[in-house]
């Protein structure tokens, strides 16, 4: 096998490819020219177009050059989903989603050098094509019965199914053939999901061209009990900090589960086999440690949001349990872990500070006033990491961290925020 196949299969990057012997043959050649697509379906991706990105990453790195591509003619139509028709974005709003993910997804490929990334955007050559010219020169190659065939298509049948969804396939396989034209693209390269999508572009060029190009997607990502990786209680996990804190990404990887994190290390991080595998020996050998979540979790917010950005939520997670000190963070990662905490306001009444067992239970931490007492008695209570033994205690303004925010915290582990507006 080709030596980069080999890598990426070992960190489980490959799930199926079109013929592995001559896509290994095809990268002993010399440079490849490969394309990934990504739809503005949102104004920012998730983590599972991270694995995309990375695999991108990894081939450039290994010689060959990536074209990333922000689909806005394919993001005004919409891959058909298994779940229902998808609501259209107006032109406007698919416009600027394309701006931030163009701006997203060249921190993660190189533009200079021989094998220099390119960023294409499919309305280029969709936009002036007509109706007439799309349906002669891609519609005619393709059979109404394989489309049906297609899985998504054929579970989506009972409820319905609009053309312009059932017709993506063929803008997809367009780009395909419009890339290999263009660029000399002979790999598409994208999620288990694209796998129909992928092959009626390598059938299409073949058809229109007699050329052979390949594909290769990656599987899916899972959690141990089989269910969808990157999703937590709020949601997707976003790339963009505005979306998905730092503090909260970094924190999405330290939770990862024993069973599952050696294999999230080997997509995900650059580390070396020898590094994972001594990091795999440890979780065997010392789970309570985590030492394979840290660095799993160091690695990808260091490769998406910077180390800065990472040293930062370490700090705040480490004052946020008592083992930092919370009037060192500055007010932008104090902003960012009062939202991940779901702060609520709570003013002055009658230009006095609430109590602290007031506070305690307007945070959350506690269900009632009766129990923040409790708490405090009993001497499970803290404000700012300080521990509270006076029930009748008041905040004071010395308490508001940059003027506003205040920590609470039951016990060990049940932190809540305030905001004293």
């Amino acid at each position: 096998m080709n030596a980069l196949l080999d890598d990426l299969a070992w960190r489980g990057l490959i799930s199926t490819t079109t013929d592995e012997a001559a896509l290994a043959a095809h990268l002993d050649e010399g440079m490849v020219t490969s394309y990934v697509g990504f739809d503005p379906t949102a104004p920012s991706l998730h983590i599972g177009h991270l694995m995309q990105l990375i695999l991108a990453r990894r081939l450039q790195e290994a010689g060959h050059r990536p074209l990333l591509l922000v689909g806005g003619a394919t993001g005004l139509i919409g891959d058909p989903k298994m779940t229902g028709e998808r609501v259209m974005n107006t032109k406007e709003t698919v416009a600027g989603w394309v701006e931030s993910l163009r701006d997203q997804v060249s921190r993660y490929v190189s533009f200079e050098g021989a094998n220099a990334a390119q960023i294409v955007n499919n309305l280029d050559w969709t936009a002036e094509m007509s109706a007439l010219d799309f349906l002669r020169d891609v519609g005619k190659h393709f059979s109404v019965n394989r489309m049906l065939a297609r899985d998504v298509v054929a579970r989506r049948l009972d409820e319905g199914i609009s053309y312009t969804e059932f017709s993506y396939v063929l803008l997809q396989s367009l780009d395909y053939a419009a890339l290999h034209e263009r660029c000399g693209c002979t790999l598409q390269t994208g999620a288990q999901d694209q796998w129909g999508n992928i092959t009626a572009g390598i059938d299409y060029i073949r058809r229109t061209t007699g050329d052979v190009v390949h594909g290769l997607v990656t599987p899916l990502l899972t959690k141990a009990d089989g269910t969808k990786f990157g999703k937590t209680e709020s949601g997707a996990v976003w790339l963009d900090p505005e979306r998905t804190s730092p503090y909260a990404f970094h924190q999405f990887w330290l939770n990862a589960e024993d069973a599952k994190v050696v294999d999230y290390l080997k997509i995900f991080s650059s580390r070396s086999r020898d590094e994972i595998g001594e990091l795999e020996a440890l979780t065997r050998e010392a789970p309570f440690k985590r030492a394979a979540q840290h660095a799993l979790a160091d690695d990808v917010t260091d490769l998406v949001h910077g180390v800065r950005a990472r040293e930062a939520a370490e700090a705040a997670a480490a004052a946020l349990f008592g083992r930092g000190e919370l009037r060192a963070l500055d007010e932008g990662t104090l902003a960012m872990v009062m939202a991940e905490l779901g702060a609520v306001e709570l003013g002055p009444v009658d230009g006095r500070l609430p109590l602290v067992t007031e506070a305690l239970a307007a945070s959350g931490v506690v269900p009632s006033r009766s129990a923040a007492r409790r708490a405090v008695a009993e001497g499970g209570a803290y404000l700012n990491n300080r521990r509270i033994t006076d029930v009748d205690a008041r905040l004071d303004e010395d308490d508001l961290l940059v003027g506003r925010y205040v920590l609470v915290r039951r016990g060990k582990r049940t932190v809540g925020g305030l905001i004293v507006p």
